[in-house]
């Protein structure tokens, strides 16, 4: 385990999305973190005391989670020398990046000579098997997406409370950094071999016989040139009995790539089902879930009505209004 309390990581950050792992944790392990560290031209806050490297170790933290991502997830040199002056304040360094902490040598160096620990958490498991397809016994539900970081982590781990409200067993299966940092374990299965991410996904959900559900966190989307892969083995994986589709309404364009618009909900929903059918025949759609915080209150309620009835599918924001309509249709 990670040791804590955290000190969250913004650095330079410009982009709202690239901060996704900070605010995840800002959000589900508020308790485990005393402050955040950024720079002057960082535009964003997580709304925890703002502190210097220097006085996050004093005040207590003992992990610097550099909580943002950038396409390719590699390490600046500005994203170095501030990991190396968390180590030389006595602090360990986590990071979810692709390029290894443990990699750059100045890192790997100091962390030893100071006896701290680098934690690259995109570390997949090395025992990863083939996947096979084959029926296995329990319930489990895949959150999907029109586009990547739409929404998926965050309505995974409200389905999975509101199914734990209900008296109903459920476990949150992490599938990236993020939700690994928050939830202790899972697997980063875009960090793993694409001939074992269906495998990968087997394993973290395997068969149960509890009445439980497995409540599978997506990423990507199917409709994401440089992502559908990872999206394709986790819908085989996961062999859902459920999926939920997640959205951002005022999204204008595929993640990293302007000019490609995101698929329409109806689209989108049906080829997940399709892709799905391959180990799950039954695989049936249970809702929508929209990421309307960009939008206010009434416009956003206003939405989600009118997506439900377009759709045919409970819609909702889950931060904002619960997810009871989807609970329901999920468990009739």
């Amino acid at each position: 385990m990670i040791p804590t309390p955290y000190l969250l990581y913004l650095g330079h950050s410009t982009d709202p999305v690239g901060i996704k792992t900070s605010r995840g944790l800002a959000v589900f392990r508020r308790d485990a973190c005393v402050g955040e560290f950024r720079y002057d031209d960082c535009p964003f806050t997580l709304d925890l005391p703002r502190m210097t490297l220097a006085e996050g170790a004093a005040a207590g933290a003992r992990t610097l989670v550099l909580g943002i991502a950038n396409s390719g997830g590699t390490m600046g040199e500005d994203l170095i020398a501030d990991a190396i002056t968390a180590l030389e304040a006595g602090m360990n360094v986590a990071a979810g990046l692709h390029q290894r902490l443990r990699d750059v040598p100045r890192l790997a160096a100091l962390a030893q000579e100071r006896g701290l620990q680098l934690f690259d958490v995109r570390d997949p498991p090395t025992d990863l098997v083939v996947g096979n397809g084959y029926a296995r016994a329990g319930h489990r539900l895949l959150t999907v997406g029109t586009d990547c970081s739409v929404g998926k982590m965050y309505t995974t781990i409200a389905l999975t409370d509101a199914l734990r409200a209900r008296g109903v067993t459920a476990d949150f299966r992490a599938t990236g950094q993020t939700g690994i940092l928050i939830a202790g374990a899972g697997v980063p299965v875009d960090a793993v071999v694409a001939d074992f991410i269906s495998g990968a996904i087997e394993q973290l959900a395997p068969a149960r016989a509890d009445g439980g559900w497995d409540v599978i966190e997506g990423q990507g989307s199917l409709y994401h040139p440089s992502f559908a892969g990872v999206s394709t083995g986790l819908l085989h994986g996961a062999q859902p009995e459920a999926i939920v589709m997640c959205d951002d309404p005022v999204r204008r364009h595929m993640r990293g790539i302007p000019g490609r618009a995101l698929p329409g909900l109806k689209e989108c929903l049906e080829m997940n089902l399709q892709v799905a059918r391959l180990t799950s025949p039954g695989v049936r759609a249970v809702g929508i879930c929209l990421n309307t915080s960009a939008m206010e209150l009434d416009t956003a309620r206003a939405l989600c009505e009118a997506t439900a009835a377009e759709q045919g599918l409970p819609c909702t924001d889950p931060m904002r209004f619960g997810l009871e309509g989807v609970i329901d249709r999920l468990l009739q």
